[in-house]
């Protein structure tokens, strides 16, 4: 666990926004390269043939962070390694969640929202019943982005996409609600890649808005972060070392040490909470992670939550 008083100071402030490349943006194109190489890989978990598109379109040296060779590393096994494990989890947590939205709209969901969707494919990649709308809730330069270069290449949403264009530390539940949101329907939620960027409060007032906005028979997916980075330094300095990228994801999150516990905090308010380690999720997959690295791994916990029908 990576102590908090060595933690850089924090790159963020109130009100901060970014365009795809810098800041928070740049995390997204990093993790949609991650999903670039493993659907390029010789036996995918997940396929996004999107992602690799979404990536080059930012320039040549994020187009080489999309390669599955991974050349950009030659004559660094190591550095290699670590790589490998990150992608590989980034597979894992999109074969997740893909799977949770699966089983929601099997059980008949058919509203999805996801909270700062970054350059995520899924309304476009999954295969989605019919009648269902997808909710994108991120920053207008993010969503502007991702919209041009898949409309410019012909993409077609697969299920009634709405981007809802408003930072979450504003007023989003009214732009939601605005782009069509029905509170009295039930809901998917996914808060996938995010709660590490929001202050422990503003995570606090995200649970709140998603529960008040929650019909009975919602669901909600999280990715719950442990800040242990000591595996992804290295591989943020190799990638500005080697191709010149800036992904600082420990300058750019929150490290609070009074943070609420997700799954508590869920638990806590009505919803019928199930959870899996990563580290654990990774090796049922088929990616386990190698027992000299664990320790600089990345280890998170992936949350699934059931809102209950209040009894009669």
């Amino acid at each position: 666990m990576t102590d908090l008083n060595d933690m850089p100071p924090s790159l963020r402030a109130a009100g901060d926004s970014w365009v795809i490349t810098e800041s928070v943006g740049a995390t997204a194109l990093g993790v949609a390269a991650s999903r670039a190489v493993e659907t390029a890989g010789p036996d995918p978990l997940i396929r996004d043939q999107f992602a690799q598109l979404l990536v080059s379109a930012a320039g040549p040296a994020w187009a080489r962070l999309t390669d599955a060779q991974m050349a950009w590393l030659d004559g660094d096994e190591h550095g290699r390694r670590l790589h490998q494990i990150g992608c590989n989890y980034q597979a894992v947590r999109t074969h997740f969640f893909d799977e949770y939205f699966i089983a929601a709209t099997g059980a008949g969901v058919r509203q999805v929202v996801i909270l700062a969707a970054g350059l995520d494919s899924r309304a476009y990649r999954l295969a989605w019943p019919t009648g269902t709308s997808v909710y994108e809730i991120d920053q207008p330069k993010v969503l502007e982005y991702k919209a041009g270069i898949l409309d410019s290449h012909g993409a077609v949403p697969a299920a009634q996409r709405h981007a809802v264009a408003v930072d979450l530390r504003e007023d989003w539940p009214a732009a939601l609600k605005a782009a069509g949101f029905d509170p009295e329907q039930p809901t998917a939620w996914l808060a996938e890649g995010l709660l590490a960027y929001l202050p422990s409060d503003a995570q606090d007032r995200l649970f709140e808005m998603v529960t008040a906005l929650s019909a009975p028979g919602s669901q909600f997916a999280v990715e719950v972060f442990a800040m242990n980075t000591r595996g992804n330094k290295q591989r943020w300095q190799r990638m500005r070392d080697r191709l010149g990228l800036d992904i600082n994801v420990e300058a750019l999150t929150y490290h609070e040490p009074d943070r609420s516990d997700a799954g508590q905090w869920l638990a806590g308010h009505g919803w019928q909470v199930d959870s899996v380690n990563n580290h654990q999720e990774m090796a049922r997959l088929g990616r386990p992670v190698p027992e000299d690295l664990a320790d600089e791994a990345v280890t998170t916990t992936l949350v699934r939550a059931r809102l209950g029908v209040p009894a009669n």
